[in-house]
């Protein structure tokens, strides 16, 4: 949002500095983002006038300009198509330089022809977009005038934030209302300007309430529609927006002024009577943008008996568009429901001045006044007389009372506030305030959609009467500190032990694009977002994949090639609560090294993230079983899926080579993937560590080499020699593999013996030693290699 300061004071009576205001906004949550002096950085372009023009005669598209600067006359080569005889535009000297560009102007030939300066347009001199050219100056500016003093520019703008839920803060009243309410200045009241028509209007309203609950309009003929006055252009060019025509400008600066969006029809240019109903299927408008839209059977638009004639609340159509021919128009003032100007506006990617205030809700009650105080001003700038106005549906009543306790706003917000100072900042908001007993009955203004609870109501003391007021006072007695359930610690352990892998946690959207997901399932249709952010975030992540991916394309793209991070957060398969799980996902791109002089760095394999993920495992003391079939987003044969009997708790590998084209990666590329919400928690009551007891009794270690098929897996070994006596064996660890013949391997592994209440004899170990032989023939079908 941005304003001038003297425009603030038309509203507001202060003899407070800039500075002050400036520090006020920003304590009352409308943050100054910038305050600057257009005048400071423009002084030198001045106003000329081009007396001549004639071609150029080495480029068509170029004229070669006589221009009059009120001292000389000067030839400027300009490209701008609407520079012409008589044309009073801006002028860039030589040692000027462009706002816009940084581009020092200097005299040179331009296609063999000298030039001595150059002719602005508005962008170049960061006053808006280009209206088709270089800047049209009003034929009655001064030659020789500095243009940023004449068009008001010599004095400061400010530019602030506003939030979604402070719609009444985008136009300047509003803004002055809270200030006022600090105390810095008195807000002038707004002038009593209802207008009584005088005849009655030629066109009948009809609203569908779903598409719009307030509808009002009248119909002014006899117009004229030329330029507006001077200080309406000088406003709106003060503040970016350019100017167009008398009736445009009126209409822009009442949205600006009081937050007010209207629209002018040619009434003339009307088939009918209007409607404002909800879009059909299929329906076309073009827009003044010069667009051709089509809408969804949701949209909200006005249709006369042609058809869609206007984007209700976003921006009107160019069929009823008015021009300098325009004598009778009819004049908009309604309440379009946010909710569906935001959908629309953001599925047909428009984004208005209207829309932006429509869609964070316009003061319903305004919708009257706004009318009257608008035609009045056409009446005083074209002329014309203006019927009775014409209205559909009603305003909602957003109006309810909130019973306040004025102790409340020491309990919540640590700070001792007179009751009477309570009543006073309430009042000067808007709220209409009465006494309860020892507590006040708070009706909200017909502006605040945003204010529901008692504690809403106490922010908006403090943040008027000062945050800075809250005091810093230390805990007292800290309350005893909650332990965390069995989930929660999980989680926490897990991030750190990723971390102590070198793995850097990122936190990425919950949305993705529907595109992105194909080659990770798809998205159904039931998690497509009816009003998504964006066109890029319109599905709910089926993967934390995807994500991750961007972020290692992100890294990649700036020189970043050796990449490791994780996330923890949820992914969906459905709408439903079933549907949702909690997944720990990451992965490491580029090249791996422990940061050792020693070491070669080397690229990332499967068997780094594999030790990723059994870490993960050992913590929540699980041992999954590895099955070599995963998704088909990783590379087959060397990813893995991770169960424990039926469950499937994860997967890991290499990422698809295909898709480092579909997503524009560099390999190598490692993932892993762990459905938290399916580890079973661990049935012991405590995380404490076994109490270490030695065994004072020898230890033994025996090497088996087995004969197994291709297929049979070295972890199915281990297992099977496990199990021949638990509480003997110490530790199995495999030390050689090699191929054989006919679809076979050798597996060597080493088996430690650990007695803990004798030696063992020899009897014992041959005795283990055949069971072991046993067990892998039983379960695995290995034969010992002779």
């Amino acid at each position: 949002m941005r304003f001038t300061l003297s425009w603030l004071k038309e509203h507001l009576e202060t003899e407070a500095s800039l500075e002050t205001i400036s520090d006020q906004l920003t304590s009352l949550g409308l943050v100054v983002e910038k305050v600057e002096n257009k005048a400071e950085e423009l002084v030198r372009f001045t106003i000329c006038e081009i007396i001549e023009t004639e071609k150029h005669p080495n480029a068509d598209r170029l004229k070669v300009c006589r221009v009059n600067t009120g001292k000389e006359i000067l030839q400027i080569v300009c490209g701008g198509p609407n520079a012409r005889k008589g044309l009073k535009t801006v002028l860039a000297r030589p040692g000027d330089t462009i706002p816009s560009t940084k581009q020092v102007i200097k005299v040179g030939q331009v296609r063999g022809v000298e030039s001595f300066g150059m002719l602005c347009s508005a962008s170049e001199l960061l006053l808006g977009e280009d209206g088709g050219g270089i800047l049209e100056v009003d034929p009655e500016a001064p030659l020789g005038e500095s243009y940023a003093k004449w068009l008001g520019l010599d004095e400061n703008l400010i530019e602030i934030s506003i939030t979604p839920n402070r719609g009444d803060c985008l136009g300047v009243y509003g803004i002055a209302r809270d200030l006022a309410a600090t105390g810095i200045g008195k807000l002038i009241p707004l002038k009593d300007e209802k207008f009584k028509g005088t005849f009655p209007s030629s066109l009948s309203l009809k609203v569908d309430s779903d598409a719009c609950p307030y509808f009002t309009g009248r119909i002014i003929r006899g117009v004229k529609n030329g330029p507006s006055p001077l200080w309406l252009r000088q406003k709106l060019q003060a503040i970016g927006l350019r100017p167009i025509s008398a009736l445009v400008d009126i209409t822009n600066y009442f949205a600006y002024d009081r937050a007010r969006p209207l629209h002018v029809f040619d009434a003339d240019k009307l088939k009918g009577n209007l409607t404002v109903r909800l879009s059909h299927e299929g329906e076309t408008c073009k827009a003044l943008d010069g667009k051709t839209y089509t809408f969804t059977d949701d949209m909200t638009v006005i249709a006369d008996d042609t058809g869609v004639i206007s984007l209700a609340g976003i921006m009107g159509g160019e069929s009823t568009g008015c021009d300098e021919n325009t004598q009778t128009v009819f004049l908009e003032s309604a309440f379009f429901d946010p909710i569906r100007t935001a959908i629309t506006g953001r599925t047909l990617g428009i984004l208005s001045d209207s829309r932006y205030r429509f869609e964070r809700g316009v003061d319903p009650n305004s919708t009257l006044p706004g009318l009257d105080a608008t035609t009045w001003m056409i009446l005083a700038m074209c002329g014309g007389e203006a019927s009775e106005v014409v209205s559909a549906g009603s305003p909602p009543e957003f109006k309810r009372p909130i019973l306040f306790n004025p102790e409340r706003v020491e309990s919540l917000g640590g700070v001792h506030v007179k009751p009477s100072r309570v009543e006073e900042i309430l009042s000067s908001l808007g709220f209409d305030v009465q006494k309860e007993g020892p507590k006040l009955s708070v009706t909200l203004p017909s502006w605040r959609f945003d204010v529901e609870h008692e504690a809403d109501l106490v922010e908006e003391i403090l943040r008027v009467d000062g945050y800075d007021k809250v005091p810093s006072v230390p805990f007292g007695e800290r309350p005893e500190k909650k332990p965390l359930d069995s989930l929660q610690e999980r989680r926490f352990v897990m991030r750190d032990l990723l971390s102590n892998r070198g793995l850097m946690e990122v936190v990425s959207w919950s949305f993705m694009s529907r595109g992105e997901a194909e080659p990770f399932g798809g998205v159904p249709e039931s998690l497509v977002l009816l009003n998504p952010i964006s066109q890029e975030l319109n599905s709910m992540r089926p993967s934390l994949l995807p994500n991750l991916l961007k972020v290692a394309i992100y890294n990649q793209n700036r020189g970043i090639e050796s990449l490791a991070i994780f996330e923890m957060g949820p992914q969906y398969s459905s709408p439903t609560p079933e549907g949702q799980h909690i997944m720990l996902s990451g992965l490491r791109a580029g090249g791996f090294h422990c940061g050792n002089w020693a070491e070669k760095k080397r690229d990332v394999d499967i068997y780094d993230v594999k030790g990723d993920v059994f870490s993960v495992f050992d913590s929540a003391n699980i041992s999954p079983q590895l099955e070599t079939k995963a998704p088909s987003w990783y590379h087959p044969g060397r990813s893995a899926t991770l169960k424990l009997g039926p469950q499937v708790l994860g997967y890991f590998g290499e990422i698809h080579p295909r898709l480092f084209k579909t997503f524009d990666l560099k390999g190598p590329v490692v993932a892993f993937e762990i459905f938290l919400d399916r580890i079973p928690l661990s049935k012991r009551k405590t995380t404490a560590k076994q109490k270490l007891t030695l065994s004072p009794y020898q230890a033994v270690e025996r090497d088996f080499a087995f004969v197994v098929d291709l297929h049979i897996s070295a972890d199915q070994v281990i297992k099977s020699a496990l199990k021949a006596d638990p509480s003997l064996v110490e530790n199995v660890v495999l030390f050689d593999v090699f191929t054989l013949k006919d679809n076979k391997k050798s597996l060597g592994i080493r088996i430690r013996l650990q007695p803990k209440d004798h030696t063992l004899t020899e009897d014992e170990i041959q005795a283990f030693s055949q069971k072991v032989i046993d067990l892998v023939t039983q379960n695995t079908g290995g034969v010992l290699r002779q």
